[in-house]
């Protein structure tokens, strides 16, 4: 196909094709497609050659018109790699991605990312363990472990060291298919070793005891993560205390360690953070607050020299 009438649509799906198929994880790769659709749909009949930089911010501002600033953002810089690309192989005379202006609608009032640690003690005393097949289990697990979902589904017997008390995290339950099974960690710090608290193994150790070493410890059947946040929402709404997703409990896990005064570059670790640049930006209200306790701190401690 010539240059001049290769649709820009079109070269994004050969180029996902090429440089993404096989060198991202399925779920990064699911992103890469949607926003190629996204891509089709707002500009169906433009050409690769003619993508200039009002273009190219033209398409933006219809992809952020229904869409918030940080999926915007995500959508650039997938865009970006494909169109810079193309400029180093002479399909484009300018980069159109130069000085963009990433906007967005404005984003909905934000739900509350975590619990305090009182909240949390009254959510953990609340859940019916006497069973063990049901979803509390789950719950339990994140709420100490910080633990993803799909980590935590994916978690055998095997993966348990009463006597030392560790959980290795080695692998994830692909939970999002409908067959299930083992795959692997969403990156290479995500293998990790995780410490747990004597009651929390104690608790785990009497649920495992009967069970294969080797089978998922929560999976009798197709589990959703909308199933457990719907259970924990009216929990919380029981309780009267604010509604948080599963993933929430995961940041509440990691901000009370926070709070705690544990070091963000431990609590990267326990997360399977790939660096603390991650820890840092999901967490910087919290780390803000800590400095200005801190701050408060040291002017106290100068002012009684």
């Amino acid at each position: 196909m010539r240059k001049k009438q290769i649709l820009l649509h079109d070269y994004f799906a050969k180029w996902i094709d090429v440089y993404k198929e096989g060198a991202v994880r399925q779920v990064t790769l699911n992103k890469y497609w949607s926003s190629h659709r996204h891509l089709k749909k707002i500009a169906p009949e433009l050409k690769l050659i003619d993508v200039n930089r009002l273009e190219y911010q033209q398409i933006l501002n219809k992809f952020a018109d229904s869409h918030e600033k940080a999926t915007t953002m995500d959508f650039h810089h997938q865009l970006k790699a494909m169109l810079l690309d193309a400029y180093d192989e002479g399909y484009l005379k300018r980069d159109p991605t130069r000085k963009v202006v990433v906007k967005g609608k404005h984003s909905s009032e934000k739900k509350t990312k975590y619990l305090n640690e009182f909240e949390l003690k009254l959510l953990l005393r609340s859940l019916d363990l006497s069973n063990y097949e049901n979803y509390y289990w789950i719950i339990l697990l994140i709420a100490k472990t910080g633990l993803r979902f799909g980590e935590a589904l994916g978690l055998t017997k095997d993966d348990i060291d009463f006597e030392q008390q560790i959980i290795t995290v080695n692998k994830t339950w692909d939970y999002k298919s409908c067959s299930g099974g083992f795959k692997p960690t969403k990156n290479a710090s995500s293998v990790r070793k995780v410490s747990i608290d004597w009651r929390l193994a104690m608790q785990l150790s009497s649920m495992v005891n009967e069970l294969p070493s080797d089978q998922p410890i929560f999976i009798q059947k197709r589990i959703f993560n909308s199933t457990v946040n719907s259970l924990l929402k009216k929990h919380c709404e029981k309780l009267e205390i604010p509604v948080i997703s599963i993933h929430g409990l995961r940041h509440t896990h990691a901000s009370l360690l926070l709070f705690a005064g544990v070091s963000v570059a431990s609590v990267a670790k326990r997360l399977g953070h790939a660096d603390m640049t991650t820890t840092q930006q999901t967490y910087l209200h919290i780390i803000k607050e800590l400095e200005n306790k801190d701050n408060s701190k040291i002017m106290q401690h100068l002012a009684s020299l």
